[in-house]
């Protein structure tokens, strides 16, 4: 029997910086750099998980990775989302704390060494990087339309939290593993607010601690906010405010099914004023209505089933299809309800959409994009 022992190839790192990206290869180099200048004297890793960035950022990820062991790639294919990304690249770890930052290079890296001392004196389960304390800024913003964007989903996600956040939206944390490892089964996985998502779902309160964080101007590519982050962001308050019983895709479909109701009415009022009568002009809003719909479920609600090619025609005559039954069957029951003596006509209109949205949220999930 040999006693010739193998040595580990590295040291293992205390900190893991998961960097979620898309369409980011210009700051993946700068990145790292950055990282490594930030943290002289900690073992560390970045991994890069990557949404299959037709620019070529995994490439540029593991470029580097293949003379430094201190970075890694994860590739997804046909899986999409800040959230779940997150989630992958934090369970491929084994370091003792993880830390999240966005790929854009708009989150403070000098700040690190001052969160990993936090954690490691356990003054706290979570550090986030603030751009609302004293000393914090929110500059790197690109307009004032942002601002009031970023303000906005401040004020809504505070009725929700058990302590006071001054920056629920940020993107840049750390907490130990084991902790992240111990609330992921109950994250949704869903949308761009992981840290929100973390909060909410831990089943006791967390020890949160913030310190200032300056948020800079994104320096290459392209911002990734826009409606369909802000729809998933309204979903992601309702499951948790729901506890969970109601799934987060069928919120979504709902809220979009909502936006779609508004997207019929201006067309009615546009087809009247056009001089359609008012059957012709119903009959053009609810095909736009129907249309628009399906777009915005297959950007965002069904976003990691994306319909494309020869696919998304099938799918388009599929929803048409599912979504005419699904009218039909709200016109009946809700003309059944009324006429079996119910005076409630509001109500008995309100259970016929309601049955309606659940009938459109089924066969859509196992027709159109099957899901299930």
């Amino acid at each position: 029997m040999s006693d010739v022992s193998i040595a580990p190839a590295a040291i293992s790192p205390e900190l893991s910086i998961v960097v979620p990206c898309y369409k980011e290869r210009p700051n993946v180099r700068p990145m790292v750099d950055r990282v490594a200048a930030a943290l002289p004297g900690v073992a560390w890793e970045i991994i890069f998980v990557d949404d299959d960035s037709p620019d070529g950022t995994a490439e540029a990820a593991r470029a580097i990775a293949r003379t430094d062991p201190r970075v890694r790639c994860i590739r997804r294919i046909g899986r999409r989302g800040l959230s779940s990304a997150v989630i992958e690249g934090a369970l491929s770890s084994s370091a003792e704390f993880v830390a999240v930052m966005d790929g854009d290079l708009q989150h403070d890296q000098t700040v690190l060494p001052t969160m990993l001392g936090q954690l490691r004196a356990n003054t706290a389960d979570m550090v986030i990087g603030s751009r609302h304390v004293l000393g914090g800024s929110s500059e790197g913003l690109s307009s004032a339309m942002r601002h009031r964007i970023s303000n906005a989903g401040i004020s809504a996600a505070q009725y929700f939290l058990p302590m006071r956040v001054t920056d629920p939206m940020s993107g840049f944390f750390m907490m130990p593993r084991a902790r992240f490892e111990g609330i992921a089964p109950r994250l949704s996985g869903q949308g761009f607010k992981i840290l929100l998502d973390l909060i909410l779902s831990s089943a006791e309160p967390l020890r949160v601690l913030e310190i200032p964080c300056q948020f800079h101007r994104r320096e290459a590519g392209e911002s990734k906010l826009d409606a369909l982050v802000m729809v998933q962001f309204a979903s992601l308050l309702l499951d948790k405010g729901l506890g969970g019983v109601v799934p987060m895709r069928f919120i979504a479909f709902a809220l979009v099914g909502a936006i779609g109701i508004l997207v019929n009415l201006a067309a009615l009022v546009i087809g009247r004023r056009l001089g359609l009568d008012f059957m012709a002009a119903e009959i053009v809003a609810t095909v736009i209505a129907m249309l628009f719909n399906f777009q915005l479920n297959n950007r965002l609600t069904y976003r990691t089933h994306r319909l494309r090619g020869p696919r998304l025609l099938r799918g388009i005559a599929l929803f048409m299809l599912v979504c005419g039954l699904g009218a039909v069957a709200n016109v009946g029951i809700a003309t059944a309800l009324f006429s079996g003596g119910s005076h409630m006509g509001l109500a008995a209109a309100a259970i016929g959409a309601a049955i309606s949205v659940v009938w459109n949220y089924a066969v859509s999930s196992t027709l159109v994009w099957r899901t299930v």
